[in-house]
């Protein structure tokens, strides 16, 4: 039986380097400058989220323009990855993360000084696009400095860093929104900033494969920018538009044709933005669907779990995200570990199970009652944690991995896009799967209550309310009412949570079917050429 060639098989050895002299390239040195600039970014990816209702007070900002303050960013990250990992591989990934750096800081400093929304919108569109150049970079980084035996470990910590960050973010905006002002949250990026900058410019070291390619594929980032625009594009305005709706068809329509026409166009050109070669790799293939399949159930279910908590429980910000410490924790703890057994047994077995324990929280989750106690919540959050470390560690070895060096900024860029696709889906195809419970169930449990019937109108925005688990009590209703009214409300979007959950423990299990898939990069191989980097 003739054994599968991969293209990590076939990359050129590469050099062992010198010993390092001082503190410029030290692995360890490099992965905490490193490790400090993603967490900026990753802060941002859910701090902000909390200081958008003071936003949308202060400069009297409708609904659509506070929505454009995270799809603004989204869309402008998730557009400019794989082009911006392929900045680093042409151009060095210390530039790239440097200038990533600079500009992320000078953005947030900015939309602290503004005074519209417009203005915030507009400098959250460049954090996005500076954020794009600085996390496949901080991989590449990664991937060019550690040694093989412990890439997996380091990047066990970077996953630690990312999880952490994106957990702690409610708890640190919800202080800095309740104690200072929503500008704080912005601001406080910029001594991050300098702080990453200048550990970045005296540590950080600069590896450009020799082969790298000297040219640029301008229609092939054009076809790929329109192409992930239109995906995006598509799926944040879905819930808005309806999935059958002509407009969500024709974006979607349009990222199938781009996505088309740019796998045609990569085909034929010399020195392609994404070589396809690279899908040769069935690990690296499985890693990247991987990936998608992951942040479809984690930041699609956890969409809903602040909902739960603040709208349900009637916790502040800060209190549901202290809710989450387990999760958390269990992120910070388990990321590490995951990277020591993974260089020890391979991606394979960690990463199925990490996906079956993702599996069995998510169904756990979809349990949950109105009235689920602290203890229940926490055992299936920290669950969630032990299970998505080793998915977040090993499925980015695995695509960083079994990618060559001349494509490591390529391969971050990969992995990072696969998260945006696969989160935003999440969040549009189970927001979808909550609203059509609500729709169905709330009209029955309203009469079942006793409750005085509704105009279709009325109906409808009483079910937008319960779909994010807020009970539509007016004003002047009668205390006994409105606690009928809640009652209702808060079983329904219970109800919707469940079955959504039990839509990601589904997605979950079909992850640890791919991840079945997945196994060492050749590059990473312990006592390998390549793999001395």
């Amino acid at each position: 039986m003739t054994s599968q060639t991969t293209v990590a098989d076939a990359a050129p050895e590469l050099p062992v380097p010198e010993p390092h002299q001082g503190l410029r390239g030290h692995p360890w040195l490099t992965l905490i400058a490193v490790a400090i600039g993603v967490m900026m970014v990753a802060l941002d990816g859910t701090i902000v989220a909390i200081a958008n209702p003071a936003i949308q007070k202060d400069l009297k900002a409708s609904l659509a323009d506070v929505q454009w303050i995270t799809n603004g960013y989204l869309l402008a990250l998730a557009v400019a990855l794989i082009t911006a990992g392929k900045l680093g591989d042409r151009f060095g990934h210390r530039q790239t993360f440097l200038v990533g750096i600079a500009g992320f800081a000078a953005a947030s400093g900015a939309i602290g000084l503004s005074g519209s929304v417009a203005t915030v919108v507009a400098f959250r569109v460049l954090q996005g696009l500076f954020g794009a150049l600085l996390m496949p970079a901080a991989l590449g980084l990664l991937r060019a400095t550690f040694p093989a035996e412990k890439l997996n470990m380091a990047i066990g910590i970077w996953g630690a860093v990312i999880g952490a960050s994106t957990a702690a973010g409610p708890i640190i905006g919800g202080l800095l929104v309740e104690h200072v002002n929503w500008q704080s949250v912005f601001f406080i990026n910029v001594p991050v900033g300098i702080v990453a900058l200048a550990l970045g410019l005296v540590i950080l070291k600069d590896h450009r494969a020799e082969n790298a390619a000297k040219s640029f594929d301008i229609p092939g980032i054009v076809l790929l920018s329109g192409a992930m625009f239109s995906l995006i594009w598509a799926l944040i305005k879905a819930p808005e538009w309806g999935w059958g709706d002509g407009m969500t068809l024709l974006f979607l329509g349009l990222a199938l044709v781009g996505f088309i026409a740019f796998a045609l166009w990569e085909s034929r050109v010399s020195e392609p933005l994404i070589p396809l070669g690279l899908f040769r790799s069935v690990p690296l293939s499985a890693g990247t669907v991987l990936m998608v399949l992951m942040a479809f159930a984690f930041l699609g279910g956890l969409f809903f779990v602040t909902f739960y908590l603040q709208n349900v429980h009637g916790m502040s910000p800060v209190d549901s995200g202290l809710r989450l410490l387990p999760l958390t924790g269990m992120m910070i703890v388990a990321s590490p570990l995951a990277g020591a057994l993974i260089t020890k047994f391979g991606p394979r077995i960690v990463l199925v199970g990490g996906m079956v324990c993702t599996a069995v929280a998510m169904l756990g989750m979809s349990a949950l009652e109105v009235d689920t106690g602290t203890g229940v919540m926490s055992v299936w959050f920290a669950l969630l944690g032990l299970g998505l470390a080793p998915v977040m560690v090993g499925a980015t070895e695995v695509i960083v991995g079994n990618a060559p060096l001349e494509h490591a900024g390529v391969a971050g860029g990969l992995q990072q896009a696969a998260m945006q696709v696969g989160g935003s889906l999440g969040t549009a195809v189970l927001g979808a799967v909550m609203a059509a419970r609500v729709d169905n169930d709330l009209p029955g449990n309203w009469a079942g209550a006793g409750l005085p019937p509704l105009p279709p109108e009325q109906m409808a925005k009483a079910s937008d309310a319960v779909s994010v688990g807020m009970a539509p009590v007016g004003e002047q209703t009668p205390p006994g009412v409105a606690a009928k009214i809640s009652d209702v409300a808060h079983d329904t979007f219970v109800s919707g949570m469940g079955l959504s959950f039990t839509v990601a423990g589904i997605v979950a299990v079909l992850a640890a079917l791919v991840a079945t898939l997945t196994k060492r990069g050749e590059n990473t191989q312990p006592g390998g050429g390549a793999g001395h980097i």
